[in-house]
């Protein structure tokens, strides 16, 4: 059991792709480059405005008066910690002990089970996967115990973190906001899938892996603030600094989120400092795994909605410091993984 309960050992030891991205790629790579470009700032437009259902540009004349006063309605709401966290919904008890559980290699199956047990719900999930035709074995699954070890590292880090992660994302965009739920949690899953990808060498997989999946969680508050401010009714098409000043706002409720939910120090982190610099001077190994995952799935997405060219990549940024080779072959893997769904 100590062999097999390391975190993200064999994903690692799979993914024979995975290089240390201070290891220089070879030139012969056979993974196909980029044809077209976009800057890192339009991509991360795009997929804001796709995001709150917006059109893909700003327009011909945005009506900033309407946008400043929206804006100063969002920050009254929001800033120097005026937003109620107690209104995003409550990641389950079970799970900080379920994190920390999962990195450590000297937990047995049978003690991985009883913290499962203590949540019925998340019991009822671990069984119905290990039930499904990927699982099946000959015999019929006895025990949580059997599921578990069933499942592995791998399929239960995925099983716990869809069964926790998919549903507050759906729940923080707001009762009107399924779409806007739905898409978060679609660049939560593109984005977790290339940190993985990208932590060898540099961060923890499974932290780069979570900090992933709650990286936007803020943008699905500004979206549902952004509804109750317009009563329902459609919000026109916003300049590129009303989208802007969007994103800065869901950067602090994401932080905010962070430390609402407990979620691991080095996750927390990684979250200010995306907060404090953007994508300037990020310093933290997990920081830059996150930016540039997030870059990756924002590309990735957008390509399946037909919104970006299949072939386009990003321009030079100066945090996307890994080769383009690594790059360009964690975009290979999202979408032999994502582009069929």
């Amino acid at each position: 059991m100590g062999n097999w309960w390391r975190v993200f050992g064999r994903e690692r030891a799979a993914e024979p792709m995975a290089a240390r991205p201070s290891v220089p790629e070879p030139e012969h790579s056979d993974a196909p480059v980029p044809h077209d470009t976009v800057s890192g700032d339009e991509l991360a437009e795009r997929f804001v405005r796709f995001i709150l259902n917006q059109p893909v540009d700003a327009g011909d004349a945005p009506d900033k008066q309407r946008e400043q006063a929206i804006l100063q309605r969002l920050k009254d709401q929001c800033e120097n910690g005026r937003f109620d966290v107690r209104s995003l919904p409550r990641m389950p008890t079970v799970l900080p002990q379920l994190m920390r559980a999962m990195k450590n290699d000297k937990l047995s199956g049978a003690q991985l089970a009883d913290l499962i047990k203590r949540d019925p719900v998340l019991v009822g999930e671990v069984m119905r996967v290990t039930g499904s035709v990927t699982y099946r074995t000959a015999h019929p699954i006895g025990s949580l115990q059997h599921a578990v070890v069933l499942l592995g590292q791998i399929g239960l880090r995925h099983v716990v973190t869809s069964y926790v992660m998919k549903p507050i994302l759906m729940a923080s965009a707001g009762a009107n906001g399924q779409i806007v739920g739905q898409r978060l949690w679609d660049h939560a899953e593109r984005c977790a899938h290339a940190a993985v990808y990208l932590s060898k060498g540099q961060c923890d997989a499974f932290e780069a892996y979570l900090v992933a999946l709650v990286g936007y969680s803020g943008l699905g508050a500004v979206a549902r603030l952004l509804d109750r401010e317009l009563q329902n009714t459609e919000l026109p098409a916003s300049s590129t600094a009303f989208i802007d000043s969007c994103v800065q706002l869901a950067a602090q409720l994401t932080v905010q989120a962070g430390q609402h939910w407990e979620l691991p120090p080095p996750v927390q982190d990684a979250l200010v400092e995306h907060l404090e610099h953007g994508h300037a001077a990020l310093m933290l190994p997990m920081s830059r795994v996150l930016y540039v995952s997030q870059r990756l799935a924002m590309n990735q997405l957008l390509a399946e909605q037909g919104m970006l060219d299949l072939d386009s990549g990003y321009s030079e940024d100066p945090v996307a410091t890994f080769p383009p080779q690594l790059l360009a072959r964690c975009q290979q893997d999202l979408r032999r993984s994502f582009a069929a769904t």
